[in-house]
């Protein structure tokens, strides 16, 4: 992997975000970085203030791992859909997206 963009203080997880711990080292990880820290040269970090709740809502990672996204924020490229995951799957991913969020000071 890339060197990471970010410093991510990790909390002590729901339910619901271990679940989609799980689910983002097996569909993001490979270019988001582990626990969301993005990589340099790869993919952008989730766990950064362009991506808090108000910006980017939830369902916006729910278009995003179903459709891809146009690159808009960053120079990374556009990113394309996540083949295999479900809808269960991204709700919790975004569950444990939005739990780090808040442990890194993005409410």
């Amino acid at each position: 992997m890339g060197q990471p963009i970010v410093v991510v203080n990790i909390p002590e997880l729901s339910i619901a975000a271990q679940s989609g711990k799980q689910a983002f080292d097996k569909y993001c990880a490979s270019c988001h970085g582990s626990n969301a820290v993005g990589q340099e040269g790869k993919a952008p970090p989730l766990i950064h203030r362009i991506y808090e709740p108000n910006h980017h809502g939830d369902m916006a990672f729910v278009l995003a791992a179903k459709n891809g996204v146009r690159a808009h924020h960053w120079s990374f490229g556009n990113m394309p859909p996540v083949d295999g995951v479900t809808e269960a799957e991204i709700k919790n991913i975004t569950i444990y997206i939005r739990e780090l969020q808040r442990a890194n000071g993005i409410n």
